[in-house]
Protein backbone atom coordinates (compact mmCIF):
# COMPACT_ATOMS: atom_id res chain seq x y z
CA UNK A 1 0.00 0.00 0.00
CA UNK A 2 1.32 3.50 -0.51
CA UNK A 3 3.04 4.95 2.40
CA UNK A 4 2.23 9.20 2.67
CA UNK A 5 5.11 11.17 5.50
CA UNK A 6 6.65 14.26 6.01
CA UNK A 7 10.44 14.67 4.36
CA UNK A 8 13.06 17.58 5.30
CA UNK A 9 11.53 19.43 2.52
CA UNK A 10 8.82 17.66 0.84
CA UNK A 11 5.95 15.37 0.91
CA UNK A 12 7.21 11.94 0.25
CA UNK A 13 4.72 9.34 -1.50
CA UNK A 14 6.37 5.83 -1.30
CA UNK A 15 9.46 7.79 -0.58
CA UNK A 16 9.36 10.50 -3.65
CA UNK A 17 8.79 14.26 -3.69
CA UNK A 18 4.89 14.82 -3.92
CA UNK A 19 3.54 18.50 -4.22
CA UNK A 20 -0.19 18.36 -3.15
CA UNK A 21 -2.27 20.40 -5.05
CA UNK A 22 -5.86 20.18 -3.60
CA UNK A 23 -8.90 21.90 -3.78
CA UNK A 24 -11.47 22.60 -0.98
CA UNK A 25 -14.81 21.03 -1.93
CA UNK A 26 -17.04 20.36 1.28
CA UNK A 27 -19.81 17.23 0.90
CA UNK A 28 -22.51 18.74 3.12
CA UNK A 29 -22.78 21.83 0.31
CA UNK A 30 -23.06 19.65 -2.15
CA UNK A 31 -26.33 17.56 -2.93
CA UNK A 32 -24.43 13.91 -2.87
CA UNK A 33 -26.38 12.90 -6.06
CA UNK A 34 -23.82 15.54 -7.80
CA UNK A 35 -20.39 14.73 -5.46
CA UNK A 36 -19.04 12.99 -8.49
CA UNK A 37 -19.09 15.10 -11.42
CA UNK A 38 -17.96 18.14 -9.03
CA UNK A 39 -15.34 15.68 -7.76
CA UNK A 40 -14.33 15.01 -11.57
CA UNK A 41 -14.64 18.34 -12.64
CA UNK A 42 -12.27 19.84 -9.81
CA UNK A 43 -9.70 16.52 -11.43
CA UNK A 44 -9.74 17.53 -15.05
CA UNK A 45 -9.03 21.34 -13.59
CA UNK A 46 -5.74 19.70 -12.39
CA UNK A 47 -6.19 18.57 -8.44
CA UNK A 48 -4.88 15.28 -7.38
CA UNK A 49 -6.32 15.92 -3.71
CA UNK A 50 -9.47 17.16 -2.47
CA UNK A 51 -10.19 18.49 1.20
CA UNK A 52 -13.41 18.76 2.99
CA UNK A 53 -14.18 19.82 6.53
CA UNK A 54 -16.73 18.11 9.06
CA UNK A 55 -19.22 19.93 10.53
CA UNK A 56 -19.82 18.68 13.87
CA UNK A 57 -23.39 20.43 14.32
CA UNK A 58 -24.57 18.78 10.96
CA UNK A 59 -23.55 15.03 12.06
CA UNK A 60 -24.32 15.75 15.60
CA UNK A 61 -27.74 17.82 15.68
CA UNK A 62 -28.73 16.79 19.31
CA UNK A 63 -26.61 15.85 21.34
CA UNK A 64 -25.93 11.84 21.48
CA UNK A 65 -27.94 11.71 17.95
CA UNK A 66 -24.89 11.09 15.36
CA UNK A 67 -25.83 10.98 11.98
CA UNK A 68 -23.42 9.70 8.56
CA UNK A 69 -25.49 8.91 5.91
CA UNK A 70 -27.23 10.11 3.07
CA UNK A 71 -26.07 13.90 2.65
CA UNK A 72 -23.48 13.34 5.36
CA UNK A 73 -22.09 10.09 4.09
CA UNK A 74 -18.64 11.17 4.68
CA UNK A 75 -17.10 7.75 3.72
CA UNK A 76 -18.89 7.51 0.41
CA UNK A 77 -17.48 10.88 -0.16
CA UNK A 78 -14.23 9.82 0.60
CA UNK A 79 -14.68 6.55 -1.51
CA UNK A 80 -15.78 8.91 -4.71
CA UNK A 81 -12.93 10.69 -4.17
CA UNK A 82 -10.51 7.72 -4.48
CA UNK A 83 -12.71 6.33 -6.99
CA UNK A 84 -11.81 9.66 -9.33
CA UNK A 85 -8.20 9.10 -8.61
CA UNK A 86 -6.99 11.93 -6.32
CA UNK A 87 -5.80 11.91 -2.55
CA UNK A 88 -7.93 13.65 0.14
CA UNK A 89 -7.45 15.97 3.26
CA UNK A 90 -9.65 15.94 6.44
CA UNK A 91 -10.50 18.47 8.24
CA UNK A 92 -12.68 17.49 11.53
CA UNK A 93 -11.99 20.42 13.13
CA UNK A 94 -14.18 19.93 16.00
CA UNK A 95 -14.37 23.78 15.26
CA UNK A 96 -14.02 24.69 11.31
CA UNK A 97 -15.58 28.41 10.80
CA UNK A 98 -16.09 27.79 7.03
CA UNK A 99 -18.94 30.44 7.41
CA UNK A 100 -20.95 27.49 8.81
CA UNK A 101 -23.26 28.03 11.00
CA UNK A 102 -21.65 28.24 14.44
CA UNK A 103 -18.37 27.51 13.40
CA UNK A 104 -19.75 23.76 13.48
CA UNK A 105 -19.90 23.64 16.95
CA UNK A 106 -23.13 22.41 18.03
CA UNK A 107 -25.47 24.55 20.19
CA UNK A 108 -26.25 22.10 22.45
CA UNK A 109 -22.70 22.11 23.67
CA UNK A 110 -22.79 25.61 25.32
CA UNK A 111 -25.78 24.95 27.05
CA UNK A 112 -23.79 24.28 30.19
CA UNK A 113 -23.16 27.01 31.50
CA UNK A 114 -19.08 27.69 31.89
CA UNK A 115 -18.01 24.94 29.56
CA UNK A 116 -15.01 26.04 28.09
CA UNK A 117 -14.91 26.58 24.26
CA UNK A 118 -12.05 25.71 22.29
CA UNK A 119 -9.84 24.87 25.45
CA UNK A 120 -8.25 21.85 27.40
CA UNK A 121 -11.32 22.83 29.89
CA UNK A 122 -11.94 19.30 31.13
CA UNK A 123 -15.99 19.17 29.58
CA UNK A 124 -15.06 20.42 26.43
CA UNK A 125 -12.37 18.01 25.95
CA UNK A 126 -14.83 15.29 26.72
CA UNK A 127 -17.63 16.30 24.15
CA UNK A 128 -14.89 16.78 21.63
CA UNK A 129 -13.49 13.30 22.58
CA UNK A 130 -16.65 11.37 22.25
CA UNK A 131 -17.61 13.35 18.58
CA UNK A 132 -13.56 12.80 16.94
CA UNK A 133 -14.00 9.23 17.85
CA UNK A 134 -17.16 9.07 16.02
CA UNK A 135 -15.62 10.56 12.85
CA UNK A 136 -12.03 9.37 13.34
CA UNK A 137 -13.63 5.83 12.56
CA UNK A 138 -14.72 6.77 9.31
CA UNK A 139 -11.27 8.07 8.44
CA UNK A 140 -9.14 5.87 9.85
CA UNK A 141 -9.87 2.81 7.45
CA UNK A 142 -9.79 5.10 4.69
CA UNK A 143 -6.33 6.56 4.93
CA UNK A 144 -3.55 5.97 2.12
CA UNK A 145 -1.44 2.87 3.81
CA UNK A 146 -4.84 1.17 4.05
CA UNK A 147 -5.30 1.60 0.52
CA UNK A 148 -7.83 5.02 0.67
CA UNK A 149 -7.49 8.48 0.06
CA UNK A 150 -7.05 9.79 3.14
CA UNK A 151 -3.05 11.52 3.37
CA UNK A 152 -3.16 14.38 5.85
CA UNK A 153 -5.63 15.11 8.94
CA UNK A 154 -5.77 18.54 10.47
CA UNK A 155 -5.72 19.26 13.87
CA UNK A 156 -7.99 22.11 15.20
CA UNK A 157 -8.61 25.49 12.71
CA UNK A 158 -6.59 28.39 12.37
CA UNK A 159 -6.21 28.08 16.40
CA UNK A 160 -3.67 30.82 16.64
CA UNK A 161 -6.48 32.98 15.75
CA UNK A 162 -8.33 32.80 18.80
CA UNK A 163 -6.22 31.13 21.59
CA UNK A 164 -3.08 29.23 22.54
CA UNK A 165 -3.61 26.72 24.46
CA UNK A 166 -1.14 24.41 24.04
CA UNK A 167 -2.93 21.84 26.44
CA UNK A 168 -5.62 21.70 23.94
CA UNK A 169 -4.24 20.79 20.77
CA UNK A 170 -2.13 18.45 22.94
CA UNK A 171 -5.18 16.72 23.84
CA UNK A 172 -6.37 17.00 19.92
CA UNK A 173 -3.48 14.98 18.93
CA UNK A 174 -3.60 12.60 21.66
CA UNK A 175 -7.45 11.51 20.73
CA UNK A 176 -6.52 11.45 17.02
CA UNK A 177 -3.44 9.11 16.80
CA UNK A 178 -5.65 7.24 19.61
CA UNK A 179 -8.12 6.86 17.19
CA UNK A 180 -5.72 5.07 14.72
CA UNK A 181 -5.00 8.40 12.82
CA UNK A 182 -1.62 7.69 11.07
CA UNK A 183 -0.83 9.95 8.50
CA UNK A 184 0.86 13.31 9.33
CA UNK A 185 -1.07 16.03 10.90
CA UNK A 186 -1.09 19.58 10.04
CA UNK A 187 -2.36 23.03 11.44
CA UNK A 188 -3.44 25.92 9.73
CA UNK A 189 -2.67 29.94 10.72
CA UNK A 190 -2.51 33.17 8.87
CA UNK A 191 1.37 33.70 8.41
CA UNK A 192 1.18 36.70 10.93
CA UNK A 193 1.95 37.29 13.84
CA UNK A 194 1.98 34.81 16.95
CA UNK A 195 -1.01 33.14 15.21
CA UNK A 196 1.84 30.12 13.71
CA UNK A 197 3.24 29.25 16.59
CA UNK A 198 -0.04 29.70 19.18
CA UNK A 199 -1.99 27.73 16.73
CA UNK A 200 0.40 24.27 16.69
CA UNK A 201 2.77 22.12 18.16
CA UNK A 202 6.34 21.44 17.34
CA UNK A 203 5.51 18.12 16.02
CA UNK A 204 2.85 19.35 13.44
CA UNK A 205 3.27 20.29 10.28
CA UNK A 206 2.76 24.43 10.30
CA UNK A 207 0.65 25.51 6.89
CA UNK A 208 -0.42 28.95 6.18
CA UNK A 209 -3.99 30.54 5.00
CA UNK A 210 -3.76 33.58 2.39
CA UNK A 211 -4.71 34.63 -0.66
CA UNK A 212 -2.18 37.06 -1.52
CA UNK A 213 1.80 38.01 -1.55
CA UNK A 214 2.06 34.55 -1.60
CA UNK A 215 6.15 34.56 -1.74
CA UNK A 216 6.18 36.92 1.37
CA UNK A 217 3.50 34.54 3.35
CA UNK A 218 6.19 31.29 2.25
CA UNK A 219 8.81 33.14 3.82
CA UNK A 220 7.14 33.86 6.55
CA UNK A 221 6.27 30.56 6.94
CA UNK A 222 9.46 29.01 6.49
CA UNK A 223 10.95 31.19 9.00
CA UNK A 224 8.63 29.82 11.53
CA UNK A 225 9.42 26.11 10.30
CA UNK A 226 12.40 25.80 8.90
CA UNK A 227 12.25 22.00 7.47
CA UNK A 228 9.36 19.93 6.39
CA UNK A 229 7.48 21.02 3.08
CA UNK A 230 5.58 24.44 2.52
CA UNK A 231 1.89 24.45 2.00
CA UNK A 232 -0.83 26.78 1.75
CA UNK A 233 -3.81 24.69 3.18
CA UNK A 234 -6.34 27.53 2.48
CA UNK A 235 -5.39 29.08 -0.73
CA UNK A 236 -8.33 32.06 -1.02
CA UNK A 237 -9.41 32.26 -4.76
CA UNK A 238 -12.47 34.43 -3.47
CA UNK A 239 -14.59 35.47 -0.85
CA UNK A 240 -17.76 35.04 0.86
CA UNK A 241 -20.53 37.00 0.87
CA UNK A 242 -22.93 38.96 3.55
CA UNK A 243 -26.69 39.69 3.10
CA UNK A 244 -26.68 43.60 2.16
CA UNK A 245 -23.36 44.06 1.11
CA UNK A 246 -21.18 43.27 -2.20
CA UNK A 247 -20.77 40.03 -3.82
CA UNK A 248 -16.85 39.47 -3.58
CA UNK A 249 -14.82 38.37 -6.57
CA UNK A 250 -10.98 38.57 -7.05
CA UNK A 251 -9.58 38.88 -10.43
CA UNK A 252 -8.70 35.42 -12.25
CA UNK A 253 -5.62 36.97 -14.03
CA UNK A 254 -4.30 37.89 -10.32
CA UNK A 255 -5.62 34.32 -8.72
CA UNK A 256 -4.12 32.35 -10.87
CA UNK A 257 -0.31 34.77 -10.83
CA UNK A 258 -0.54 34.14 -6.84
CA UNK A 259 -1.16 30.13 -7.50
CA UNK A 260 1.73 30.32 -10.20
CA UNK A 261 3.94 31.65 -7.53
CA UNK A 262 2.73 28.69 -4.71
CA UNK A 263 3.74 26.16 -7.19
CA UNK A 264 7.08 27.73 -8.65
CA UNK A 265 8.05 28.09 -5.20
CA UNK A 266 7.50 24.15 -4.97
CA UNK A 267 4.85 24.61 -2.25
CA UNK A 268 1.80 22.28 -2.16
CA UNK A 269 -1.77 23.95 -1.69
CA UNK A 270 -5.07 23.95 -1.15
CA UNK A 271 -7.51 25.89 -3.40
CA UNK A 272 -10.16 27.58 -0.55
CA UNK A 273 -12.55 26.83 -2.18
CA UNK A 274 -12.62 24.40 -5.83
CA UNK A 275 -16.33 24.88 -5.47
CA UNK A 276 -18.20 26.56 -2.69
CA UNK A 277 -21.40 24.96 -3.22
CA UNK A 278 -24.91 26.27 -1.33
CA UNK A 279 -25.60 26.92 2.76
CA UNK A 280 -28.88 24.82 2.26
CA UNK A 281 -31.39 25.33 4.22
CA UNK A 282 -30.33 27.57 7.30
CA UNK A 283 -27.00 26.48 7.66
CA UNK A 284 -25.35 29.85 6.97
CA UNK A 285 -23.26 31.26 9.83
CA UNK A 286 -22.54 34.71 10.65
CA UNK A 287 -19.42 37.10 12.07
CA UNK A 288 -20.16 40.12 14.38
CA UNK A 289 -16.93 42.44 14.70
CA UNK A 290 -19.65 45.07 16.07
CA UNK A 291 -22.08 44.29 13.35
CA UNK A 292 -23.58 41.43 12.78
CA UNK A 293 -23.16 40.23 9.18
CA UNK A 294 -25.02 36.76 8.24
CA UNK A 295 -23.91 34.78 5.61
CA UNK A 296 -25.80 34.19 2.44
CA UNK A 297 -27.40 30.93 0.98
CA UNK A 298 -25.04 31.17 -2.06
CA UNK A 299 -21.30 30.04 -1.53
CA UNK A 300 -20.16 30.26 -4.96
CA UNK A 301 -17.07 32.01 -2.96
CA UNK A 302 -15.84 33.23 -6.74
CA UNK A 303 -14.25 29.56 -7.26
CA UNK A 304 -13.19 28.08 -10.36
CA UNK A 305 -16.12 26.04 -10.75
CA UNK A 306 -19.23 28.02 -9.67
CA UNK A 307 -22.14 27.01 -7.37
CA UNK A 308 -23.95 24.97 -9.98
CA UNK A 309 -20.44 23.61 -10.63
CA UNK A 310 -19.54 24.64 -14.37
CA UNK A 311 -15.85 26.15 -14.81
CA UNK A 312 -15.52 29.55 -14.68
CA UNK A 313 -12.52 31.52 -16.19
CA UNK A 314 -10.89 31.17 -12.94
CA UNK A 315 -10.97 27.69 -13.51
CA UNK A 316 -8.95 27.67 -16.78
CA UNK A 317 -6.71 29.99 -16.00
CA UNK A 318 -5.41 27.78 -12.78
CA UNK A 319 -5.73 24.74 -15.10
CA UNK A 320 -2.98 26.21 -17.16
CA UNK A 321 -1.07 27.08 -14.19
CA UNK A 322 -1.22 23.90 -12.86
CA UNK A 323 -0.52 22.25 -16.57
CA UNK A 324 2.88 23.87 -15.91
CA UNK A 325 3.82 21.58 -13.25
CA UNK A 326 1.69 18.29 -13.32
CA UNK A 327 -0.19 16.65 -15.49
CA UNK A 328 -3.73 17.54 -16.56
CA UNK A 329 -6.38 15.78 -17.94
CA UNK A 330 -7.48 16.05 -21.44
CA UNK A 331 -11.04 16.83 -20.67
CA UNK A 332 -12.72 19.26 -19.45
CA UNK A 333 -16.17 19.58 -18.16
CA UNK A 334 -19.21 21.44 -20.12
CA UNK A 335 -19.72 24.82 -19.71
CA UNK A 336 -22.70 26.55 -18.39
CA UNK A 337 -25.96 26.46 -20.80
CA UNK A 338 -29.21 28.30 -19.88
CA UNK A 339 -31.13 26.89 -17.88
CA UNK A 340 -35.40 26.15 -18.05
CA UNK A 341 -37.05 29.08 -17.16
CA UNK A 342 -40.67 27.95 -16.26
CA UNK A 343 -43.46 30.31 -14.43
CA UNK A 344 -45.92 29.58 -12.12
CA UNK A 345 -48.48 31.00 -10.02
CA UNK A 346 -48.03 30.61 -6.41
CA UNK A 347 -51.13 30.35 -3.77
CA UNK A 348 -51.19 31.13 -0.09
CA UNK A 349 -52.28 27.80 1.62
CA UNK A 350 -51.83 29.26 5.63
CA UNK A 351 -50.13 31.12 8.13
CA UNK A 352 -46.98 30.17 9.37
CA UNK A 353 -48.60 30.58 13.20
CA UNK A 354 -51.85 28.46 12.31
CA UNK A 355 -49.77 25.55 10.99
CA UNK A 356 -47.42 26.12 14.26
CA UNK A 357 -49.66 26.20 16.56
CA UNK A 358 -51.63 23.10 15.07
CA UNK A 359 -48.20 21.11 15.57
CA UNK A 360 -47.34 21.90 18.52
CA UNK A 361 -48.44 23.47 22.45
CA UNK A 362 -47.67 26.78 24.01
CA UNK A 363 -44.86 26.05 26.64
CA UNK A 364 -44.92 28.24 29.66
CA UNK A 365 -41.09 29.61 30.46
CA UNK A 366 -39.53 30.82 32.97
CA UNK A 367 -38.44 34.00 32.61
CA UNK A 368 -37.63 34.80 29.18
CA UNK A 369 -36.21 31.94 27.81
CA UNK A 370 -33.58 31.63 24.58
CA UNK A 371 -34.27 29.59 21.41
CA UNK A 372 -31.29 27.14 22.25
CA UNK A 373 -32.75 26.71 26.28
CA UNK A 374 -36.61 25.40 24.55
CA UNK A 375 -34.66 23.51 22.30
CA UNK A 376 -34.53 25.18 19.04
CA UNK A 377 -31.09 25.34 17.10
CA UNK A 378 -31.73 26.82 14.33
CA UNK A 379 -34.61 28.91 12.77
CA UNK A 380 -37.18 30.09 14.57
CA UNK A 381 -39.95 30.18 17.79
CA UNK A 382 -43.13 32.63 18.35
CA UNK A 383 -42.86 34.67 22.41
CA UNK A 384 -46.30 35.85 23.86
CA UNK A 385 -47.17 37.77 26.63
CA UNK A 386 -50.47 39.31 27.72
CA UNK A 387 -50.51 42.96 28.73
CA UNK A 388 -52.99 43.65 31.21
CA UNK A 389 -51.89 47.23 31.06
CA UNK A 390 -53.93 50.98 30.81
CA UNK A 391 -54.19 50.69 27.54
CA UNK A 392 -51.63 53.65 27.15
CA UNK A 393 -48.46 53.88 24.62
CA UNK A 394 -45.65 52.08 26.12
CA UNK A 395 -41.85 50.65 25.28
CA UNK A 396 -40.53 47.40 25.38
CA UNK A 397 -36.70 46.84 25.34
CA UNK A 398 -34.85 44.01 26.03
CA UNK A 399 -31.18 43.58 26.56
CA UNK A 400 -30.29 41.82 23.14
CA UNK A 401 -32.24 40.39 20.01
CA UNK A 402 -30.46 38.03 17.76
CA UNK A 403 -31.40 38.08 15.85
CA UNK A 404 -34.40 39.39 14.43
CA UNK A 405 -37.88 39.49 16.06
CA UNK A 406 -40.95 40.65 14.24
CA UNK A 407 -43.62 42.46 16.45
CA UNK A 408 -47.31 41.88 16.92
CA UNK A 409 -50.08 43.42 18.90
CA UNK A 410 -53.77 41.33 18.93
CA UNK A 411 -52.22 39.50 15.41
CA UNK A 412 -51.88 43.46 14.07
CA UNK A 413 -48.12 44.05 12.74
CA UNK A 414 -46.45 46.52 14.88
CA UNK A 415 -42.42 46.43 14.29
CA UNK A 416 -39.16 45.04 13.39
CA UNK A 417 -36.50 44.52 15.95
CA UNK A 418 -33.49 43.60 14.00
CA UNK A 419 -29.51 42.38 15.07
CA UNK A 420 -27.69 44.12 12.43
CA UNK A 421 -29.32 47.47 13.23
CA UNK A 422 -28.59 47.29 17.05
CA UNK A 423 -32.20 47.51 17.83
CA UNK A 424 -33.52 46.39 21.06
CA UNK A 425 -36.71 48.61 21.96
CA UNK A 426 -39.86 49.31 20.19
CA UNK A 427 -43.05 51.57 20.77
CA UNK A 428 -46.31 49.55 21.77
CA UNK A 429 -49.57 51.54 20.79
CA UNK A 430 -51.11 50.26 24.19
CA UNK A 431 -50.46 48.17 26.80
CA UNK A 432 -53.23 46.10 26.57
CA UNK A 433 -53.91 42.55 24.29
CA UNK A 434 -51.35 39.98 23.37
CA UNK A 435 -47.97 40.44 22.83
CA UNK A 436 -46.21 38.12 20.04
CA UNK A 437 -42.70 38.11 18.85
CA UNK A 438 -41.65 35.63 16.00
CA UNK A 439 -37.97 34.97 16.26
CA UNK A 440 -35.41 34.22 13.84
CA UNK A 441 -31.92 32.99 14.19
CA UNK A 442 -30.43 34.04 11.12
CA UNK A 443 -26.83 32.00 11.46
CA UNK A 444 -24.69 31.53 14.10
CA UNK A 445 -21.63 33.34 14.41
CA UNK A 446 -18.53 31.25 13.14
CA UNK A 447 -15.87 33.58 13.87
CA UNK A 448 -14.25 35.45 17.05
CA UNK A 449 -15.48 35.93 20.46
CA UNK A 450 -18.91 35.11 20.29
CA UNK A 451 -18.49 31.21 19.12
CA UNK A 452 -21.46 29.45 21.54
CA UNK A 453 -23.33 32.48 22.21
CA UNK A 454 -27.39 31.72 22.76
CA UNK A 455 -30.20 32.69 19.90
CA UNK A 456 -33.23 34.60 20.83
CA UNK A 457 -34.37 37.20 22.72
CA UNK A 458 -31.73 38.30 25.30
CA UNK A 459 -33.65 39.71 28.44
CA UNK A 460 -34.47 40.73 30.75
CA UNK A 461 -37.64 42.24 28.92
CA UNK A 462 -39.18 45.23 30.06
CA UNK A 463 -42.53 47.60 29.39
CA UNK A 464 -41.43 51.17 30.39
CA UNK A 465 -38.45 49.87 32.29
CA UNK A 466 -40.18 47.51 34.36
CA UNK A 467 -39.40 43.76 33.86
CA UNK A 468 -42.53 41.65 31.08
CA UNK A 469 -43.14 38.18 32.79
CA UNK A 470 -45.48 35.89 32.07
CA UNK A 471 -43.69 34.31 28.92
CA UNK A 472 -44.82 31.55 26.56
CA UNK A 473 -43.13 29.94 23.70
CA UNK A 474 -44.45 28.08 20.84
CA UNK A 475 -41.94 25.92 18.88
CA UNK A 476 -41.27 26.36 15.17
CA UNK A 477 -40.21 22.96 13.27
CA UNK A 478 -39.69 24.90 9.97
CA UNK A 479 -38.90 22.08 7.20
CA UNK A 480 -42.12 20.03 9.23
CA UNK A 481 -44.22 22.92 8.81
CA UNK A 482 -42.90 23.28 5.06
CA UNK A 483 -43.65 19.88 4.71
CA UNK A 484 -47.26 19.71 5.72
CA UNK A 485 -47.92 23.25 3.71
CA UNK A 486 -46.69 21.09 0.75
CA UNK A 487 -49.55 18.85 1.33
CA UNK A 488 -51.96 21.42 1.89
CA UNK A 489 -53.62 21.33 -1.63
CA UNK A 490 -56.82 24.03 -0.64
CA UNK A 491 -55.74 27.71 -0.89
CA UNK A 492 -56.66 30.72 1.58
CA UNK A 493 -58.66 33.67 0.38
CA UNK A 494 -56.60 36.77 -0.32
CA UNK A 495 -53.52 38.31 1.19
CA UNK A 496 -52.13 37.11 4.46
CA UNK A 497 -51.20 40.00 6.53
CA UNK A 498 -48.09 37.92 8.62
CA UNK A 499 -45.36 34.81 7.76
CA UNK A 500 -47.41 32.47 5.41
CA UNK A 501 -46.53 29.44 3.26
CA UNK A 502 -46.84 29.91 -0.54
CA UNK A 503 -47.20 26.88 -3.38
CA UNK A 504 -46.55 26.33 -6.95
CA UNK A 505 -46.25 23.43 -9.24
CA UNK A 506 -43.55 24.05 -11.91
CA UNK A 507 -43.57 21.21 -14.81
CA UNK A 508 -40.37 20.27 -15.89
CA UNK A 509 -39.81 18.16 -18.94
CA UNK A 510 -36.62 16.54 -17.44
CA UNK A 511 -34.72 17.05 -14.20
CA UNK A 512 -32.60 19.79 -14.19
CA UNK A 513 -30.21 22.37 -12.44
CA UNK A 514 -32.51 25.69 -12.32
CA UNK A 515 -31.95 28.98 -10.63
CA UNK A 516 -34.82 30.17 -8.65
CA UNK A 517 -35.53 34.39 -9.54
CA UNK A 518 -36.09 35.47 -5.76
CA UNK A 519 -35.66 39.15 -6.41
CA UNK A 520 -39.36 39.91 -6.28
CA UNK A 521 -39.83 38.02 -2.87
CA UNK A 522 -39.36 39.40 0.48
CA UNK A 523 -37.48 37.39 2.88
CA UNK A 524 -37.52 33.63 3.77
CA UNK A 525 -37.05 30.41 2.69
CA UNK A 526 -37.89 27.94 -0.16
CA UNK A 527 -38.24 24.34 -0.57
CA UNK A 528 -38.33 21.90 -3.64
CA UNK A 529 -40.06 18.80 -3.88
CA UNK A 530 -38.83 18.72 0.15
CA UNK A 531 -35.09 19.63 -0.39
CA UNK A 532 -34.58 22.86 1.75
CA UNK A 533 -32.73 25.47 -0.52
CA UNK A 534 -32.40 27.93 2.21
CA UNK A 535 -32.71 31.57 2.49
CA UNK A 536 -33.35 34.64 0.56
CA UNK A 537 -34.19 38.30 1.14
CA UNK A 538 -34.62 40.99 -1.08
CA UNK A 539 -31.24 42.82 0.65
CA UNK A 540 -29.41 40.68 -2.09
CA UNK A 541 -26.66 40.47 -3.33
CA UNK A 542 -28.00 37.27 -4.43
CA UNK A 543 -31.04 37.45 -6.42
CA UNK A 544 -30.89 33.39 -7.42
CA UNK A 545 -31.61 30.43 -5.55
CA UNK A 546 -29.85 27.34 -6.78
CA UNK A 547 -31.60 23.96 -7.38
CA UNK A 548 -29.94 20.76 -8.07
CA UNK A 549 -30.77 19.02 -10.61
CA UNK A 550 -31.48 15.99 -8.25
CA UNK A 551 -34.11 18.00 -6.11
CA UNK A 552 -36.12 18.04 -9.36
CA UNK A 553 -37.65 15.80 -11.67
CA UNK A 554 -39.44 15.16 -15.02
CA UNK A 555 -43.02 16.48 -14.65
CA UNK A 556 -44.86 18.13 -11.52
CA UNK A 557 -42.48 19.54 -8.94
CA UNK A 558 -43.97 20.99 -6.02
CA UNK A 559 -42.25 24.42 -4.38
CA UNK A 560 -43.29 25.70 -0.73
CA UNK A 561 -42.19 29.38 0.20
CA UNK A 562 -42.13 30.24 3.93
CA UNK A 563 -42.65 34.10 3.14
CA UNK A 564 -42.06 36.62 6.48
CA UNK A 565 -42.61 39.62 4.87
CA UNK A 566 -44.08 40.58 1.70
CA UNK A 567 -44.22 39.07 -2.06
CA UNK A 568 -44.01 42.00 -4.61
CA UNK A 569 -45.57 39.23 -6.95
CA UNK A 570 -46.92 35.53 -6.01
CA UNK A 571 -45.15 33.93 -8.92
CA UNK A 572 -42.44 31.46 -8.95
CA UNK A 573 -39.67 32.17 -11.69
CA UNK A 574 -36.64 31.33 -12.92
CA UNK A 575 -33.47 32.84 -14.25
CA UNK A 576 -31.32 31.39 -17.13
CA UNK A 577 -28.31 32.01 -14.79
CA UNK A 578 -26.96 32.26 -11.32
CA UNK A 579 -27.77 35.89 -9.92
CA UNK A 580 -25.12 36.69 -7.85
CA UNK A 581 -25.06 40.20 -7.35
CA UNK A 582 -23.40 43.12 -7.84
CA UNK A 583 -19.89 43.81 -7.34
CA UNK A 584 -17.38 46.41 -5.56
CA UNK A 585 -15.79 47.18 -9.21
Amino acid sequence: MPQFSIGERDFLLDGEPFQVISGALHYFRVHPGQWRERLRAARQMGLNTIETYVPWNEHEPRRGEFDASGRLDLAAFLELVHDEGMFAIVRPGPFICAEWDGGGLPAWLFLEPGIGIRSSEPRFVAEITRYLERVLAIVEPLQVQSGGPVILVQIENEYGAYGSDKAYLEELVRVTRAAGIDVPLTTVDQPAGTMLDDGSLPELLKTGSFGSRSAERLATLRAAQPTGPLMCSEFWCGWFDHWGAHHHTTTPAESAAELDTLLAAGASVNIYMVHGGTNFGLTNGANDKGVFQPTITSYDYDSPLDEAGRPTEKFHRFREVIARYAPVPDETPAGAVPAPTPTAPLRTVAALRTLAEGANEWMPAAGLPTLDSIGRYRGFAYYRTLLEGSGAPAVFTVDEVRDRATATLDGAYIGTLARELHENALTLPRTSGEFALLIEDEGRVNYGTRIGEQKGLIGPARLDGSELTGWQTLDVDIDALAAEAGALESSVDGVLAEPAFLVADVELDEASDLFLDTRHFGKGLVWVNGFALGRYWRKGPQGTLYVPRPATRAGSNRIVVLELETLADPTIRFAPDLILGHTDF
